[in-house]
């Protein structure tokens, strides 16, 4: 447990590290990468579970987006696989239910179902890779200026940074408990429930003493609700982030339009 907090915890570092790097996405503002992430989530689940093959064509997107802020899509990829569980979870019902033949390939019959379960998980780990590269060339902070500025009440950009923010504390609470157990523990290596119990709430007490700290220094440093802005979201709506929305935006709409694959398909049967 302790191994797996240290290493969500040095996740979540390096993801604020690689939001402060320099690449033309990172040079961006906020609300244009925002607004192009919202329009690719909105395309891309829109289209109906039985278009797998559209659908792969929504892959592009994170491959270009980490190649323009100079990400590792390796370490995206994985860490998108945390998620692998619950849509796996989600979608394994349609194996079952659905098994009217989709086509096949040679003597494999592929049926709906598979089909669903495919498109089900393609789904999820794209909208986590979109999500994760947002953060990785934004940062948490710009991302909820960038979404103050664009109109949406202060108390919920407020409170998804605190959420954030509220996650490495909760992290290292966690971790310095796990130290203390291991330290009178003398090496043991199973605990009963009651140890994990009084853990648990070990760690509610401790999260809530932190938050009321936290609170008293904020109010005390003026705090009215609203996030301050910083040197990095001053800049101005400039022609740049113009032109990447609205060529995002563009490309994924007719995608979703127009299907390639679909297009493709009735041009084959015509020649037939």
């Amino acid at each position: 447990m302790k191994n797996r907090l240290q290493y969500a915890l040095c996740e979540l570092d390096a993801m604020e590290r690689t939001a402060h790097g320099r690449s033309p996405l990172h040079s961006l503002d906020a609300r244009a990468k925002l607004t192009a992430t919202v329009v690719y989530l909105a395309a891309m689940l829109s289209v109906p579970l039985s278009q797998l093959s559209d659908l792969l064509l929504y892959l592009a997107f994170p491959l270009l987006a980490a190649a323009m802020g100079r990400l590792d899509y390796g370490r995206i990829f994985r860490r998108s696989l945390a998620v692998l569980p619950f849509v796996v979870f989600i979608g394994v019902f349609d194996l079952f239910c659905d098994r009217e033949p989709a086509f096949r390939i040679g003597a494999l019959t592929i049926t709906a179902g598979w089909v669903r379960f495919l498109s089900i998980v393609l789904r999820g780990l794209l909208s986590v890779q979109a999500l994760l590269i947002l953060l990785s060339c934004t940062g948490c902070y710009r991302l909820c200026r960038g979404m103050q500025r664009m109109g949406l009440p202060a108390v919920f950009t407020s409170q998804l940074l605190f959420v954030y923010r509220y996650l490495h504390v909760l992290i290292e609470e966690s971790l310095a408990l796990s130290r203390a157990r291991d330290a009178r523990s003398f090496g043991r290596r199973s605990y009963p429930l009651d140890v994990w119990g009084a853990m648990i709430g070990q760690l509610l007490v401790r999260t809530f003493d932190r938050a009321e700290q936290i609170s008293r220094a904020m109010l005390a440093r003026g705090f009215t609700g609203r996030l301050p802005p910083t040197g990095g979201d001053r800049t101005p709506w400039t022609l740049r982030d113009t032109l990447f929305l609205a060529s995002w935006s563009t490309v994924l709409i007719a995608i979703r339009l127009f299907p390639p694959a679909e297009r493709l398909a009735d041009l084959i049967r015509s020649f037939r």
